[in-house]
């Protein structure tokens, strides 16, 4: 069983570019957790829109695997919208945003299980402990309830 971290670009238009990588301490928490219970993980920074849809077809190929997509710049994007809508997978939307200055979120679909924002970095650290139990994969490692 795999969760699939899809990141979209930064920016908008011509001038879009990959996200920075995420911090080492957050990737230090998310790789053993996902482990400890039995999953992987694999990150994809995308560098425009086609390359996040084309990741997110990808991620899409298993059945009941969960996606944390962090839509970035194309968060507005009327063709990411449509394809979330068509997804067989269920995603949770991850924003590295500050409580104080939230950003926009995607429409609401039946896809969407949830959405994790307001931490920072540390929002993907929620949206993995909120995959894992959907997944019914929490029960090993850490001990965390969020509420789902």
């Amino acid at each position: 069983m795999s969760i699939f971290i899809v990141r979209g670009p930064e920016g908008s238009g011509p001038l879009q570019h990959a996200a920075a990588p995420l911090p080492a301490a957050v990737m230090t928490a998310l790789v053993p957790r996902a482990l400890d219970s039995g999953t992987s993980i694999a990150v994809r920074n995308c560098r425009c829109e086609q390359e996040l849809i084309e990741a997110l077809c990808a991620a899409d190929h298993c059945a009941g695997e969960v996606t944390l997509l962090a839509p970035g710049g194309c968060v507005s994007s009327k063709r990411l919208q449509r394809l979330l809508a068509e997804l067989h997978n269920t995603y949770i939307e991850v924003h590295d945003d500050d409580a104080s200055a939230r950003q926009p979120l995607l429409p609401a679909n039946r896809t969407r299980l949830a959405v994790a924002q307001g931490f920072r970095a540390q929002s993907y650290v929620l949206a993995l402990e909120i995959a894992l139990e959907h997944l019914c994969c929490n029960e090993a490692g850490n001990h965390v309830h969020v509420g789902t």
